[in-house]
């Protein structure tokens, strides 16, 4: 039980169960648009998720404590290595197109953890009030543009409604995170929960999704099906966001909150 608790937490906290869902939104916006998933866009973006998340969570880590690294964060550094060689084998196999786009992210995920303004020694991730909307930013242009981007296909109304709608979501996702960090975040980030409070967070959070889910009528082409799918990760994830709080399990949202995207895939495929 011990090993498998331990398996479980190398899981979490290696990244592997986010690029999961990152890979999972990808797929999402693949069946969304209607055309074959590229196998090589989404070993992309899983192992270009798990280099890009264990860099940004580890950086400071790796930078000033290496001579006495834990045993865990040391199998961390390794599986991280392995997928930056992965990420790189892929990227080679993308179109030549997507490497501008790709560039743009990667060079917001260095500076998000490496310190860009020099007088205050701050990376972007400490800048004020930004936080949620560039993690929420990014999601959106891995998940949704560099998909669309890679096959060539037209950024039509229906693509800028997807990009907006997995910006919503993404954002709604992280204000769980926001809420149980309260107690921890410096007063100066400004967070959601900071300036509204929890229970303002919460009824942001829910008006947000009904936003998210009152979109897809705006589509040129939406079908029974992705609106059932898409009604069904709405009422879940609004449960899930009421019953988040400032001290909840640790695996609340770096499991179940994260994990959603996963539900929401395997729903497509049910439903479908």
């Amino acid at each position: 039980m011990q090993l498998l608790k331990q398996l479980f937490n190398f899981y979490i906290n290696s990244s592997i169960h986010v690029a999961f869902s990152v890979v999972s939104l990808t797929w999402i916006t693949f069946l969304t648009v209607g055309f074959p998933a590229s196998h090589t866009v989404l070993l992309f973006l899983f192992f270009a998720t798990i280099t890009g998340y264990n860099f940004v969570k580890y950086f400071g880590v790796a930078k000033f404590h290496h001579r006495r690294l834990t045993n865990w964060l040391k199998w961390i550094q390794i599986l991280s290595f392995i997928c930056f060689l992965l990420m790189c084998y892929y990227a080679l196999k993308l179109e030549v197109r997507t490497y501008v786009f790709l560039l743009g992210l990667a060079v917001l995920t260095v500076f998000y953890a490496i310190p860009v303004f020099s007088k205050q020694k701050s990376n972007l991730r400490n800048v004020s009030g930004i936080k949620v909307y560039l993690i929420a930013l990014v999601w959106a242009g891995v998940t949704v543009f560099v998909p669309i981007i890679n096959a060539d296909y037209s950024v039509n109304a229906d693509v800028i409604i997807l990009g907006v709608q997995r910006f919503l979501y993404v954002l709604i996702l992280m204000l769980p995170f926001e809420i149980r960090d309260l107690k921890y975040d410096a007063l100066n980030l400004s967070t959601i929960p900071q300036k509204l409070g929890v229970k303002k967070t919460k009824n942001l959070g829910v008006l947000l999704l009904v936003g998210f889910f009152a979109l897809e009528f705006l589509k040129n082409e939406t079908h029974g099906n992705t609106i059932l799918a898409l009604l069904i990760i709405s009422v879940l994830t609004a449960i899930l966001m009421r019953l988040s709080k400032i001290d909840q399990n640790k695996y609340y949202c770096s499991f179940w909150v994260e994990g959603l995207p996963i539900l929401w895939l395997l729903l497509v495929f049910l439903i479908n």
